[in-house]
């Protein structure tokens, strides 16, 4: 009998422009002149001959008829009771065989209710259902396969299976939810491949990967890789269950901020990436014995090009593949984990790149960003913004921060780019912006979308922190959003950062005249849970590297250098320091390099090295330099107003108001002798840290060890000190029991 197939389903079929091809694809039931058949239709352009294999019972083969020259074949058979189960054995037309499972000869994997979820954007774990996930069907392996693309005509799995044809395997429209998805049998893990979409309003054929993917082809190569992340068995079930009854407000925090791809590279063979496992044996060793508390991870999903530093992101649910497998990555997070120390990688919802694999018109279409560029561009970047007033793209931003926590259990994330997600004038002219609703520059969009984040990680991962790079004065960032805040937990502190570089690359000479940079920052230190930050944007862009914005002689810039840690690790705030800082690099910092470790040969930048060390564990140890960071009383100017000397001093106090810490700073060359300065209590002192030690590469100018207070007031204090102040030096001085 002739094909039941119209000829309008043939020709958009064999035309790659079919919308609903499970609807002609696969086993139906036909009726014919009173009869009802079962007919079975396939694409497969390749073959010269399709076998369809009944395995009802009896094995029996029927060749399929060719209804048109470009692969479409089709097989009629009498209605049993029910529709049998069968196979495809296809023969090319070079002689090369194969057998397989039809794709459309199985139902849907999103259930209805999926798609609802899906659909008003409320599905927290996304990344659940969409994407490629290797599952079990009816006794069957094989990947299920499912893609958000409302505007396209037609979408296809294309990969090796299928020799990257998008014509082979179509998948299943569902309907209003603009859900695309289909099961392939046989397609396992390792398996490459790519979304081949039609666009709907142009005709154009592109070439994406999945932007759920959980693993990404090396670059240059852009295709996905189907990936099982299920299974890791995690042994940080101690660490998880203390971080949820703590508050990092009042621990110690002292990150150290990391760029995987050059914190040390390989020699020769091998490419020049340490695996996540070589860097699990040796970053944590070494971010443990340094005193850190945290490790901060330049972006380490995958992104296309390495001088974006990871900041240009085009697989958000997929750890760089430069590295190693996703697996291999909780390895190291759980590694850090038994060592004691947290992981905080950097987040970037503020934008994605145009790379034409990407997020960018991903259905032909303007869909994860505004089509008006006023509103869908950032012109510094040459980057695209995120609509976040779409509510499939704030959840599927909202399912990738629970992601990193769910799946990879990071402790924090910390938001890149903060300022220019709240304003929409942000970096832009006059003319160049859209208002808002209310006439003004606010995006309330991306501040909703912000709040809700803040809210959802600290719902669902208790103890888990958020970080803000935010540098403009915006209120309340790191408030609760019960508040009126933003919600974060942290926020960088760049002004401080600014003025306390600003101050100590002056020459000392005239550091008495910019002392306001020194000091300002204490007028609004409470305001905001701070982070202090000398990160990786201050040692790129010709700015050059921590050791060289010293000035002075060799002698003066390592001093000046461990003056200013001394004065950092003292000033409330949580603390980080981009890699290389710790052992004063010399060279600015290069993504394509490994860090000059061969400078440790050196006493200077080993004594730099050793201070940075000794910090962390004086830091870590005090309560009075860490518990009461955001609070007033928490920190006492001793004095401030001693500028021709270039002195100042002050108490760090902890929830004890007992556990003081008396911290004083000389900023100039010059010793200070017989310098007195007000204490709380009688009795002797110890000096617990002095930045000028010999062991440090200093002059070993100090106090013998410790001093005794003497009954003469001053400074507002009943009792003082007569010290000797070290040049270019920091003293931390501890009342002895």
């Amino acid at each position: 009998m002739k094909t039941t197939l119209r000829k309008q389903d043939l020709d958009l079929l064999v035309g790659a422009r079919h919308w609903d091809p499970f609807s002609v694809l696969g086993p139906h039931v036909v009726e014919e002149k009173g009869k009802r058949y079962v007919t079975v239709r396939v694409i497969q352009p390749r073959a010269s001959e399709v076998q369809l294999v009944r395995d009802n019972g009896a094995t029996r083969s029927a060749s399929m008829t060719r209804l048109h020259p470009d692969g479409v074949f089709e097989a009629l058979f009498p209605l049993d009771t029910e529709i049998f189960p069968y196979r495809l054995e296809i023969t090319a037309a070079d002689g090369y065989r194969w057998t397989q499972l039809d794709p459309y000869a199985f139902g849907t994997v999103l259930t209805d209710f999926d798609i609802h979820l899906l659909s008003e954007g409320s599905h927290l774990a996304q990344y659940e259902k969409l994407g490629s996930h290797v599952v079990d069907i009816g006794g069957v392996r094989g990947t299920a396969f499912a893609v958000w693309a409302p505007n396209a005509e037609r979408v296809s799995v294309v990969c090796n299976f299928n020799h990257w044809d998008g014509r082979v395997h179509p998948m299943r429209n569902r309907g209003e939810s603009g859900i695309w998805e289909i099961f392939l049998p046989g397609v396992v893990e390792e398996e490459v491949y790519k979304y081949e979409i039609r666009s709907r309003d142009t005709g154009e054929l592109l070439a994406k990967t999945d932007p759920f993917g959980f693993r990404f082809e090396l670059p240059p190569r852009t295709g996905t890789i189907v990936c099982d992340i299920e299974g890791y068995e995690w042994g940080d079930a101690s660490w998880l269950e203390s971080r949820a009854k703590r508050s990092i407000l009042d621990a110690p925090m002292a990150v150290y901020e990391v760029h995987l791809g050059s914190w040390k590279r390989k020699e020769g063979e091998g490419g020049p990436y340490l695996s996540y496992r070589e860097l699990a044996d040796d970053l944590v060793p070494y971010v443990k014995e340094m005193g850190y508390t945290h490790i901060e991870l330049l972006p380490v999903a995958e992104h296309p090009f390495d001088g974006s530093w990871g900041y240009q992101v085009l697989g958000y649910f997929a750890p760089t593949s430069r590295h190693g497998r996703p697996g291999e990555f909780m390895e190291f997070v759980d590694r850090c984990h038994r060592e004691g120390i947290g992981v905080i990688v950097d987040w970037v919802p503020a934008h994605f790149p145009r790379d034409a694999h990407g997020l960018a018109r991903f259905d032909g279409t303007h869909l994860y960003e505004h089509a008006d560029p006023r509103m869908g561009e950032h012109r510094d970047w040459g980057t695209l913004i995120f609509n976040y007033g779409r509510r499939e793209v704030a959840n599927f931003l909202l399912s990738n921060a629970l992601f990193w926590l769910d799946k990879y259990h990071v402790d924090g994330l910390r938001v890149d780019a903060v300022a220019s997600m709240l304003y929409l004038d942000y970096s832009r002219k006059p003319g160049e912006w859209i208002p808002n609703v209310h006439g003004g520059n606010e995006n309330l969009e991306a501040i909703a979308f912000l709040k809700r984040m803040n809210e959802l990680v600290y719902e669902r991962h208790p103890g888990a922190i958020t970080v803000a790079e935010e540098s403009t004065a915006w209120p309340a960032v790191s408030r609760p959003t019960y508040l009126g805040g933003l919600g974060f937990t942290l926020k960088w502190n760049m002004g401080w950062m600014h003025d306390m570089l600003s101050f100590i690359e002056k020459d000392p000479i005239h550091r008495k005249y910019h002392f306001g940079q020194l000091t300002f920052a204490l007028l609004y230190a409470f305001h905001e849970n701070f982070v202090l930050p000398f990160s990786h944007d201050e040692v790129v862009h010709l700015k050059r590297s921590m050791l060289d914005k010293m000035p002075g002689d060799l002698w003066g810039k390592f001093a000046n250098l461990r003056l200013l840690y001394a004065y950092m690790y003292a000033h409330p705030g949580k603390k980080l320091l981009f890699m290389g800082g710790e052992f004063a690099q010399w060279e600015e910092w290069r993504h394509d390099r490994s860090l000059s470790w061969n400078l440790l040969q050196w006493d200077t930048h080993q004594g730099v090295q050793r201070f940075v060390r000794d910090l962390n564990r004086l830091y870590r140890e005090v309560p009075a330099l860490h518990e009461v960071d955001f609070r007033p009383e928490g920190f006492e100017w001793i004095d401030f107003r001693d500028v021709d000397n270039s002195v100042v001093s002050f108490l760090r106090r902890g929830k004890n108001p007992d556990d003081v810490v008396v911290c004083v700073f000389n900023f100039t060359p010059a010793p200070r002798e017989k310098y007195r300065v007000g204490v709380p209590w009688p009795g002797r002192y110890r000096e617990a840290l002095n930045s000028d030690a010999a062991a440090y590469g200093g002059s070993n100018a100090g106090n013998g060890g410790s001093i005794a207070a003497e009954s003469v007031p001053w400074m507002g204090h009943p009792h003082s000190v007569s010290l000797t102040l070290p040049p270019l030096g920091g003293l931390f001085f501890r009342k002895e029991e």
